[in-house]
């Protein structure tokens, strides 16, 4: 039997009640599977970690992270610490660190939920849209000089470079092909971003003829938000810049139902580095100790994960399990229910021992 080693970093507000959740849902599975047990250990990297020590992980954290198969991450921001002090300390520096390129978020309407489209069914909304997660917007090249004066100047710099978008457009494209329909949206916005945005397109161009098999196209950005809502059956696999299909992504989670069942996986696909896997709706203190976040993005979170290990049937009985209880009317607030946190874990656990 396959043991994994987790790292479990649930982070700030609703992160450790969802990842506490998951990690149960996992340990059910290991329980009922002759396949893998699991092996999780705790990391209190976060916000209450800087608020002790003035950092949100120590120096050597990414040294104690390396040697574990992946990372299952809760959420990261305060409200009393600058946002962009928890986010590059902790999340970034992860996936940055760990060269997690490739941002995969798929989104689709899990049964008995209904997308706020009028007439979008199941069939019409099932995407999975590819973030490049290692350079673009979120670089972190940039700086600020003159503070405080009039002329105070700030810069932030989106860095394209041949490799990075290269090794993401081949991603794409082959994420792509494995689909049953084998199309590819490109987002871009090289109309008005005319250096890095028009490299993006010239180096997809120059995959696609690598894959002739995709049918592929290009959007501009502010006009694919339109396509999502007008035209939703169009799109399958999409891939963006970080800026780009961070945002995207968070409005196809909203089209599906709610940001609370949205799953993200970081992955570094040569699997030099573990991978990150993370549900999208952040720390969302505003709910934080209340008992009603919903933990159904870090199930399916968990289920990318399971995938990732090679633990294919076992990914499949999580999500079977999770619309199961979805079907059942089993929700949380955001989904229109008035499920607890708890009720929903112990009802997935529930659906993944009866199956």
């Amino acid at each position: 039997m396959k043991t994994y080693v987790i790292a479990a970093i649930p982070g700030d507000g609703i992160g450790p009640e969802v990842i506490g959740a998951g990690v149960a849902v996992l340990q059910s599975l290991a329980r009922h599977s002759n396949r893998f047990s699991l092996a999780v250990t705790d990391f209190d990297y976060g916000s209450d970690h800087y608020r002790r020590h003035g950092v949100m992980m120590p120096a050597d954290g990414l040294d104690r992270l390396r040697g574990f198969d992946a990372l299952y991450f809760g959420a990261v921001g305060a409200p009393d610490i600058p946002d962009d002090v928890t986010l590059w300390g902790l999340r970034l520096a992860i996936c940055q660190g760990f060269d997690q390129y490739a941002n995969v978020r798929p989104t689709r309407i899990l049964a008995g939920l209904r997308s706020p489209l009028r007439d979008c069914s199941p069939d019409d909304l099932d995407w999975v849209i590819v973030r490049e997660n290692s350079e673009g917007e979120y670089a972190g090249q940039g700086g600020r000089s003159h503070r405080g004066h009039p002329e105070e100047i700030a810069t932030e710099v989106a860095i394209f470079t041949r490799a990075g978008v290269a090794r993401i457009m081949r991603f794409a494209f082959a994420l792509a092909q494995s689909r049953p329909r084998k199309r590819l949206t490109v987002v871009t916005k090289s109309n008005a971003q005319r250096h890095g945005m028009v490299l993006w397109d010239e180096i997809a161009a120059e995959t696609a003829t690598q894959f002739p098999d995709v049918a592929w196209d290009k959007m501009l950005v502010d006009a694919m938000t339109v396509r999502m809502v007008h035209d939703p059956a169009s799109l399958d696999t999409v891939v963006a810049t970080n800026l780009h299909a961070d945002i995207l992504s968070d409005l196809a989670a909203a089209l599906a139902g709610s940001i609370g069942i949205a799953p993200t996986a970081n992955l570094n696909p040569e699997r030099r580095f573990p991978s990150m896997f993370e549900p999208i709706h952040g720390s969302a203190f505003d709910i934080m100790g209340k008992g009603i976040a919903n933990p159904v993005g870090a199930f399916w979170t968990a289920a990318q994960m399971l995938d990732h290990l090679g633990e294919t049937e076992a990914a499949a009985r999580l999500m079977a399990a999770v619309e199961l209880v979805t079907a059942s009317g089993i929700r949380t607030r955001d989904l229109g229910g008035e499920a607890t946190t708890k009720q929903v874990t112990e009802a997935v656990i529930g659906a993944i021992e009866q199956g």
